[in-house]
Formats: C-alpha cells, sequence, structure tokens
C-alpha cells in the first residue's frame, strides 16, 4: 500500500490522504476546489469554476499516483445543489473526453468548506 502526496493537488484538510495505491488501483479522497497551495478562492465563485479545478485536482492526484483520468473506473460526484448537475456533467465531459467511467451522483447537505462540488475516482494504474 502506497499513499500520495503530490504539491499539484491541494494537501488534505484532515487526517487523510490524497489517494492510496493498493494492487495497481488507485482510490482519491474527494477532491473539492482548493487551489494547489491550499487556497479556498475559488470557493466564493460559481460552480463551473469549481468543477474545473476539481477535475484539475482529481487530475493531478491520479497522475501523482502513476494514473490519469483515462484510467478511471468510477467516479462519485457530491453536489451541494442538484440543480448545478447539468453545469457539472459539462465541465466533467469536458475533462473526460470519450473516456466514460461509471459513477454516481449525490446531493449532499453541505460540503467541506461549504464547496458547491466535490469529486473521488478510483482508476487503474496500467504497465
Amino acid at each position: 500500500m502506497e499513499f500520495i502526496q503530490t504539491e499539484d493537488a491541494p494537501s488534505a484538510i484532515g487526517p487523510y490522504s490524497q489517494a492510496v495505491v493498493v494492487n495497481k488501483m488507485v482510490y482519491t479522497s474527494g477532491q473539492i476546489a482548493l487551489t494547489p497551495e491550499g487556497g479556498d478562492e475559488l470557493l466564493s465563485e460559481d460552480v463551473t469554476v469549481q468543477a474545473v479545478r476539481v477535475m484539475k485536482n482529481l487530475e493531478a492526484v491520479l497522475e501523482a499516483s502513476g494514473s490519469s483520468l483515462d484510467n478511471v473506473l468510477k467516479t462519485t460526484i457530491f453536489l451541494a445543489d442538484m440543480d448545478d448537475f447539468a453545469t457539472v456533467n459539462e465541465v466533467y465531459g469536458e475533462a473526460f473526453g470519450s473516456h466514460k467511467p461509471v459513477r454516481s451522483t449525490v446531493a449532499v447537505k453541505t460540503l467541506p468548506k461549504n464547496a458547491l462540488v466535490e469529486i473521488d475516482a478510483v482508476a487503474l494504474i496500467k504497465d
């Protein structure tokens, strides 16, 4: 088991890792729209800006783990407001392109730091 930490994504804001690698699988923690330096200024922006940052953070954690968005098997999207589904779906679709991992989308009461969107992933590490 290997715990992943990269400076290209925000550090964990609690007692957890950005990701863990086990048996050529990567399990990421949920990413919100913090900057790689840990700044939370994007959390006051709209859901589009936040979703773009979330996908960049997720990509950075996957790459630090030896994987990529192209190797993602499953994601979970957490939304503070299900009315943002279509907007986040558009950003998500652009990030993944033709790759279409399975996914769940869940509306939640609140997210850490009052973020509007959080996404986690499970991915393969290919040789």
